[in-house]
Formats: C-alpha cells, sequence, structure tokens
C-alpha cells in the first residue's frame, strides 16, 4: 500500500478519473484549475511527490506526459453484481418445441459463473431419481452448457420423441445409450429411427432447500 497524503490520494483519483473518462491523463494547469490551486506548479510539486513515491511516472517536456504505475495503475475491483450471469430456468418442456422456447422458463436466476466448469446457457429443473447416484436429485437445478456433440461418460440433457431426459451419454459404434445413475431405473437404448437430438451438456448443479 502506498503511503499518500490526503492531497496526494485526491490528486491520484483525480488523474485515474481522466484517464477512465478520456483516455489521457490531465494537465498541471487542468489539476490545479480543478483542485483549486493557485498555480500549476503547485500541482507539479505534488505530482513530483507522487512520482518519488512510485505511484506516477513523469515524462519530461509533455503536459500530459503522467503515467500510473504499479498498484496505482490496477484497475477497481468490479463490484460482485456486474460479475454475475442471468441464467433462464427450464421447466417442462413441450413435444417438439425447442427447450428453450419462452413458453418453458419458468424464472431467471442470477448466478456466479464461476460455479461451473463451463460457461452454461441455461438451468434445468431436474424431475425424478435416475441420476440419483451421480449426486442429482429430483428437484435440483442442472447447469446445462447448449452442445451438439458429447464424450462418452459425460453427462448430458437429451430429447428423445417427446421426453428431455438427464443421463450419462455412451456411444458404441452406431449405438447411443443413455444410461441412468440409479439400478432402479433401466438403460435407454436410442433407435436409429428415433427423434434424438442433444440439448447440453451438465457443467454444473444447483440445489434448493425449501
Amino acid at each position: 500500500m502506498l503511503k499518500l497524503t490526503a492531497r496526494q490520494e485526491q490528486i491520484l483519483n483525480l488523474i485515474k478519473e481522466a484517464i477512465e473518462n478520456t483516455g489521457f491523463p490531465p494537465t498541471r494547469a487542468e489539476i490545479a484549475a480543478e483542485l483549486g490551486f493557485k498555480s500549476a506548479n503547485a500541482a507539479e510539486e505534488h505530482l513530483q511527490a507522487l512520482a518519488r513515491k512510485g505511484a506516477i511516472e513523469i515524462a519530461p517536456g509533455t503536459s500530459r506526459g503522467i503515467r500510473l504505475v504499479g498498484a496505482a495503475a490496477e484497475p477497481p475491483p468490479v463490484p460482485a453484481a456486474l460479475l454475475m450471469m442471468s441464467l433462464p430456468l427450464v421447466g417442462r418442456v413441450a413435444a417438439g418445441s425447442p427447450i428453450l422456447a419462452q413458453e418453458h422458463v419458468e424464472a431467471t436466476y442470477s448466478v456466479d459463473p464461476a460455479m461451473f466448469s463451463s460457461k452454461p446457457d441455461f438451468l434445468l429443473k431436474v424431475r425424478g431419481w435416475s441420476m440419483r447416484d451421480a449426486g442429482i436429485n429430483d428437484g435440483d437445478l442442472l447447469a446445462v452448457k447448449k452442445v451438439t456433440a458429447a464424450k462418452n461418460g459425460q453427462i448430458v440433457v437429451a430429447r428423445l420423441g417427446d421426453d428431455v431426459t438427464v443421463k450419462r451419454y455412451r456411444k458404441t459404434g452406431e449405438l447411443i445409450e443413455l444410461l441412468p445413475e440409479n439400478p432402479d431405473f433401466k438403460i435407454i437404448r436410442v433407435a436409429p429411427d428415433d427423434e434424438f437430438a442433444l440439448e447440453g451438456l451438465a457443467v454444473g448443479l444447483m440445489r434448493t432447500w425449501n
């Protein structure tokens, strides 16, 4: 942390604001006018003090030759609210319609993208217990990234005929199987003439408690 006087802190903030707003540092005359100094020389004295403390560098011979360095040059932290992303929550999906159709969206959640292994496109409300042993329970919100292909072993959201289901994906040759993670449920084998499509890849999970 730089140990600056209140006036030096004020001038440093003025320089930062000028650079953020215009792309250029202020002149000595502009600093003097902004802070009520009688002359640009007073501003120069404070700038030299800031340079000695390592907050700025001064290029001689130019009116705007001021450059922020070190900690002073670091951008201010981004408010946490601006880092959040909005995700639509998809409930029941009507047969044959796009999964993100407006009528399927039950709500919108503001979430931290750092929660997930990859940036998701939507949340899907899980129905049933077929993926219980993978830690995916009835009522959970599954974060899903839209994809058109998957690797064996990945947990996917798949559309099969009129149903949208969450299962583990396995493809052997031309045979596609959707594997449950609960012995009470059967493996789903996709026939060549079945209406089948991958809707997305599971990239995270949100659990709500009532």
